[in-house]
């Protein structure tokens, strides 16, 4: 099938996309699902108000379904992206232009790599990306940005000319271990002894308990919900999410969510919420009532690695930043973003910037690789 075949739109929301046409084309990720995505557009998490407005993209042939999509939105702001260029912002509109809105290529509010470009065939990476420029330039907008690409698409938007910037996440990584003392036997001896005095310390006196599915209930909801808006207030200052995202989440994704909570005396004191995809763990939110020493690194990392070794997964992604990942057994992991310009003066001055900012990138990975805790051989 020729480019000439093939026409490009821009829908409305995801909703107004069919639910198996686009899950067919977005795998196992569960950020670039149906579900999760509507989930957001249905509980006025993204829409109106919010600085998220809907437009994905969609590539089909006359009459057919779609061969290709890209979750993609509109923001008049850059706040829920975790990958900062409020600075690039600031500069542009200096110099006279104007930086919102900008057309933002994620899972909203989700620092969690995977496919940004939902495909049918990888020929049509370049049409798609060439939609992405198109839209841009036909509406004013000064830029678009793909964040946390996995890893197999970054080279498609290199060949589009795409500019390419890196960061650093800490992901654990299972080495097809039986249980979580196989992962300790990796360890050096006094970080073994740190993290078993670490996990004693945060259960004494605690039952932990992991819920899935028609396991969660309502008054679990209700509980994390608390705890979701604790840190988001101090985090970010409002919650990103409304309450019924997580109903949502609940009803249309159950078994692809795991919530690990804290009960003292039989009630929730801390909780932590992760999405189960194909290959990979990915924690999301966590919060609590009552401080608890070790209990975020219990519920948000230890517990993490127990479920991904039980489930076969070949990952714990365990969210932005958190260097004291690194002493818990994540290893230091580049990110990918890929930006496009539109004012070619604006374009080099970013390209300059990324090529020093990726040097220093790579300099803070190897740093913090030669400072992880395995043992030599391990």
């Amino acid at each position: 099938m020729s480019e000439g075949d093939l026409a490009a739109r821009v829908a409305g929301s995801v909703g107004a996309i069919d639910r198996d046409a686009w899950n067919a084309l977005a795998g196992d990720n569960p950020f670039v699902s149906h579900e999760f995505l509507t989930a957001l557009e249905d509980s006025g998490s993204v829409g109106p108000g919010t600085g998220w407005q809907s437009a994905p993209l969609v590539i089909s042939s006359a009459g057919g379904p779609p061969l290709a999509a890209m979750p993609a939105y509109l923001k008049s702001h850059s706040q829920g992206e975790y990958v900062f260029d409020h600075a690039w912002g600031d500069a542009y509109e200096r110099a006279g232009g104007q930086y919102y809105p900008k057309l933002q290529i994620a899972a909203p509010f989700t620092p969690a790599t995977g496919p940004r470009l939902l495909l049918s065939d990888e020929s049509l990476a370049a049409p798609m990306l060439k939609a992405a420029e198109q839209l841009c330039l036909q509406n004013g907008f000064s830029s678009a940005h793909a964040t946390f690409i996995e890893p197999a698409q970054v080279a498609l938007f290199e060949k589009a000319g795409w500019l390419v910037r890196k960061d650093l996440q800490f992901h654990w990584h299972n080495r097809g271990f039986a249980g979580f003392d196989d992962f300790l036997a990796t360890l050096t001896s006094r970080k073994r002894k740190d993290l078993r005095k670490e996990r004693a310390a945060a259960q004494e006196g605690l039952e932990i308990v992991k819920l899935r599915g028609e396991d969660i209930r309502p008054e679990h909801w209700d509980a994390f919900w608390v705890f979701y808006q604790d840190t988001g207030a101090r985090k970010w200052g409002r919650p990103y999410l409304t309450r019924e995202a997580f109903d949502l989440f609940h009803k249309r994704m159950g078994e692809k969510l795991l919530l690990v909570l804290a009960l003292e005396d039989g009630l929730p004191i801390a909780g932590a919420l992760s999405f189960i995809g194909g290959d990979a763990l990915y924690g999301r939110y966590w919060g609590c009532t009552k401080d608890v020493r070790f209990l975020h690194f219990e519920l948000c990392y230890y517990q993490a690695i127990d479920v991904a070794i039980e489930l076969g997964l070949d990952r714990v992604e365990a969210g932005a930043q958190g260097g004291h990942k690194l002493a818990r057994g994540y290893e230091p992991v580049e990110t990918v973003s890929a930006h496009w310009i539109a004012d070619p003066g604006f374009r080099e001055a970013v390209a300059d910037f990324l090529t020093r900012e990726r040097a220093g990138v790579a300099a803070d990975r190897n740093y913090l690789a030669r400072r992880t805790p395995f043992r030599r051989g391990g």
